[in-house]
């Protein structure tokens, strides 16, 4: 290779740019300032544009840490802002710099390029263009995800591309059961116990098993009831051995998809019975109270949380309802496959989510969440509360605190109903 360039990656003050051509009313209220500057728009796109061709050009580069870096400034970009002009121009370029880099680069490279291209179907939606993106890549990643010599981070990043692209992009059946059964082949080895043990075997593939089975699960939440029947006796009674497992982020993810195929099932039929019952919910509460002394007290508290809902889910039926703001909205996660989704989606865009979720009309199909809610300037003025009022809001609201607490503390008040 040849001297690596001086990248200057995609910053956080390119991120922070609110005003876009053709989003200009997607910004946050909370970072609209009342005497702030006059932004020249245009200049700001133009400037922005500059750079991401600049980081396209670099993804040829002779450098593998040039190339590297650029492919993690694009993903920063594609995360953060929402360019379809400015990619739909570029699309082939964008495809065939991927490919180039998962084929010929080494396993960083290709789980940055791995990860551009679920960012490329993001901003792409689920058009014609992002089909031509996934026939083009398709099979080179499953190919990556099947061959056991690639490197298991390549191997992970592109399982969870492939099920993530598939989602975003496919109208054929059967291409989505064929990436289905690439990932089942994968997470199904996790099955297979070490005689030696009562537990699942740990390996160095957990990772993968994990990418595969989460991304696995996502598809299976857009396949036909006939299908989704299929799957549930296929995986239900094999999938609590996994509960097991030494790993934590295997036991749940296991946990989380069993939740979701109870939740499935019993949408497919009313009267769902599930024959170990007795025995699931057993490994569930000893996980959702596990008190082991050789794990780590953050892990103890992470796994209790997600077992003591992932088991209300199978007894009780019930999701504890979760509440996600972006800008001046707000969506309502109420069930596993949401949270599946959700989540997906969360781990690839990260911060970004919250403005994806205001603007991006792919994801807001997803979570019917409705055309992009449009606001100028103005409005987001007046949306925007003083800093004196909200210190006065506060000031009432912790007042109100204080006296209902002080009745509940008040021991005359408790002798009082007493005699």
């Amino acid at each position: 290779g040849g001297q690596p360039r001086n990248v200057q990656p995609f910053s956080d003050e390119d991120a922070s740019i609110e005003t876009m051509s053709h989003c200009s009313g997607f910004s946050d209220p909370a970072s609209f300032t009342e005497d702030g500057p006059e932004v020249d728009e245009e200049a700001t796109q133009e400037d922005l544009e500059y750079k991401l061709k600049g980081f396209i050009d670099l993804t040829l580069d002779k450098s593998a840490k040039t190339r590297q870096a650029a492919l993690e400034s694009l993903k920063s970009a594609f995360s953060s802002k929402i360019l379809y002009e400015f990619i739909t121009e570029r699309r082939m370029t964008l495809t065939d710099s991927i490919e180039r880099c998962i084929k010929k680069g080494k396993s960083d490279e290709q789980c940055a390029a791995a990860g551009l291209a679920c960012l490329l179907c993001v901003q792409m939606g689920s058009g014609i263009e992002s089909e031509e993106i996934f026939k083009t890549l398709g099979p080179l990643l499953k190919k990556i995800v099947c061959d056991g010599t690639a490197s298991i981070q390549a191997r992970q990043a592109c399982a969870t591309c492939l099920g993530i692209c598939c989602f975003i992009v496919t109208d054929d059946i059967t291409e989505l059961y064929s990436t289905m059964e690439c990932l089942e082949n994968i997470f199904t080895k996790a099955y297979q116990r070490d005689r030696d043990t009562n537990g699942v075997s740990s390996t160095h593939n957990t990772v993968l098993h994990i990418s595969a089975l989460l991304t696995w699960t996502l598809l299976l939440t857009i396949c036909p009831m006939n299908e989704v029947k299929k799957k549930i006796e296929m995986h239900l009674h094999k999938l609590p051995s996994l509960l097991s497992c030494d790993d934590l982020n295997m036991r749940i993810a296991a946990g989380e998809t069993l939740a979701l195929l109870f939740e499935l099932a019993r949408e497919t039929d009313a009267d769902f019975f599930y024959e170990d019952m007795e025995l699931l919910t057993e490994k569930l509460r000893a996980l959702a109270t596990d008190g082991n002394k050789h794990r780590a007290k953050v892990d103890k508290r992470k796994q209790r949380s997600v077992f003591r809902d992932v088991l209300r889910a199978v007894e009780e039926r019930d999701f504890p309802t979760e509440m996600v703001k972006f800008g001046p909205e707000r969506m309502y996660i109420d069930c596993w496959v949401k949270k599946q989704t959700y989540d997906t989606f969360k781990e690839i865009l990260g911060s970004g989510m919250q403005y994806h979720l205001q603007s991006n009309d792919f994801l807001r199909n997803v979570f019917e969440l409705g055309p992009p809610v449009m606001l100028d300037a103005a409005a987001l003025k007046t949306m925007k509360i003083s800093r004196f009022e909200r210190h006065l809001y506060n000031s009432a609201a912790f007042k109100a605190r204080t006296k209902a607490r002080s009745k509940c503390r008040d021991k005359r008040a408790d002798v009082g109903e007493f005699f």
